[in-house]
């Protein structure tokens, strides 16, 4: 896509952004400047009902297709919408799964909300073996795009006292 002019995530649809970061598709990690992901935003969910008022994380995909530019173009059904906790617990499983790849270890479990959360193999991969040499490949290629961003984390969840 690469487009120049400011893509604006939509404000017509049913999730509510209350705030948006747009022009994703110019930051995103490997996908920079090509990606279908153009905005991210925290808003309230879709799926709220009356008297309810959940908040989300959206990453808005956008087609590429245009009629009158992209406020009214085509947004992707791939668009996804996630509660925040959940966009935690994925920050939090991404660190761990890095964490268990460069000390060479097995997975453990993480203690959350009087739960755990439990890091296994999926030795019902047939596969098993190639997609962890694979993944190991792939976070030591994209480490520029990961740890950038895992450093602006650890920066904020300092400013913040944690």
């Amino acid at each position: 896509m690469g487009q120049s002019k400011i893509i604006k995530v939509p404000n017509n649809l049913k999730h509510k952004p209350i705030y948006e970061i747009n022009n994703y598709n110019l930051i995103d990690g490997q996908y920079a400047g090509e990606s279908d992901a153009v905005g991210l935003s925290i808003g309230l969910a879709q799926w709220n009902e009356r008297g309810r008022m959940d908040i989300s994380a959206k990453v808005w995909r956008h087609t590429g297709e245009q009629s009158n530019g992209y406020e009214s173009g085509k947004w992707s059904r791939q668009s996804e919408e996630l509660p925040l906790h959940r966009v935690l617990d994925l920050a939090i499983f991404i660190c761990k799964i890095k964490q268990i790849i460069n000390d060479k270890k097995e997975g453990d479990n993480l203690k959350i909300q009087g739960g755990e959360m439990v890091i296994e193999k999926s030795y019902d991969n047939d596969c098993i073996v190639e997609d962890l040499k694979t993944l190991s490949r792939f976070l030591e290629e994209n480490n520029d795009y990961i740890d950038i961003r895992l450093k602006e984390l650890s920066r904020i969840l300092r400013s913040l006292g944690y």
